[in-house]
């Protein structure tokens, strides 16, 4: 854990790390469009943050409509973003594991833009309030009335975090509605604060839908087959604990050997699968999302 305050080397990556998320979000505003596959955003995301100087802290996702999160394309994916769509843009990077998590969503729905605006204006209002000594769940009562206010429903499961090195989601949560905690936000702590929003007939909470593309390793286990220890070292050596695509890996071992090799890697639970979620009625969500370093009388945007 970084102490506190933060040292100035980790201070200066996170920064770093802010800088290209920051830049990566704006570009792909004006880069997205309808028709577009959706793998060409994944890719095109993930190869302009190594090309600016970092290191995707996890794969793309890109969520349209009811899906909420966690989407990204596994390799060879057909999808396209369609006509009216309401895009969720996720992006992650890190500069040697310190981490800037940040979101856009992208409406190409006039219908839908409220609920592009208000998941930034919630966002905003995030950042507004935050300091030291607020407590989590004053934090999550301000966000939930803000957006209720504006006639819509706040995503009760799906929340902020707390990020650290190599850990995208460490122990505190920030969640975006009313709930009973004791757990205070510090100076030094970096935030991800990430508002989602949908409509006031949501069901306002996303289950789980299908299992998605993105992987991440969860035991350290011994693993006789050679080809599987290969790739189990390769994984650990690039990704750590940090989410990674399946994609990612086609561009290093061959096909033939990588499919067998990763469904024992996924059968004996040493990686695990993220799940999509999907808005538990089917009714369109955005999200906005800024990290954020806790300074002593407010904080500081990093991204």
């Amino acid at each position: 854990m970084c102490k506190l305050p933060l040292e100035r080397t980790a201070l200066k990556k996170y920064r770093e790390a802010g800088k290209i998320a920051r830049k990566v979000r704006e570009d792909v505003r004006s880069f997205v469009r309808e028709g577009m596959a959706v793998i060409e955003v994944c890719e095109w995301v993930e190869d302009k943050i190594r090309r600016l100087g970092g290191q995707p802290a996890f794969p793309c996702n890109v969520s349209i409509n009811h899906i909420a999160a966690h989407y990204t394309s596994p390799p060879n994916d057909k999808s396209l973003i369609p006509e009216d769509s309401l895009v969720k843009v996720d992006i992650g990077v890190h500069m040697d594991g310190y981490i800037a998590d940040t979101a856009t969503t992208i409406c190409f729905n006039p219908e839908l833009k409220f609920l592009e605006e208000t998941s930034m204006q919630a966002l905003m209002k995030g950042i507004e309030i935050i300091q030291p000594g607020i407590s989590t769940s004053e934090f999550g009562s301000a966000i939930q009335r803000f957006i209720e206010s504006r006639g819509l429903k706040p995503i009760s499961n799906l929340t902020g975090h707390q990020i650290d090195r190599y850990l995208i989601h460490a122990g505190k949560s920030l969640p975006n509605v009313s709930h009973f905690s004791l757990s205070k936000i510090r100076e030094g702590e970096i935030f991800a604060i990430e508002p989602f929003v949908t409509t006031r007939d949501g069901a306002g909470r996303v289950r789980d839908g299908p299992p998605g593309n993105i992987y991440r390793l969860v035991k350290q286990k011994s693993v006789k087959d050679p080809e599987a220890k290969r790739v189990l070292t390769y994984i650990k050596n690039h990704y750590r604990t940090l989410p990674f695509a399946e994609r990612w890996l086609r561009k290093v071992f061959p096909r033939k050997i990588l499919d067998e090799a990763f469904q024992k890697l996924l059968r004996s639970r040493i990686l695990m699968v993220y799940p999509v979620f999907v808005e538990a009625k089917g009714k369109p969500v955005a999200q906005a999302e800024h990290t954020v370093l806790i300074t002593r009388n407010g904080c500081e945007v990093l991204t």
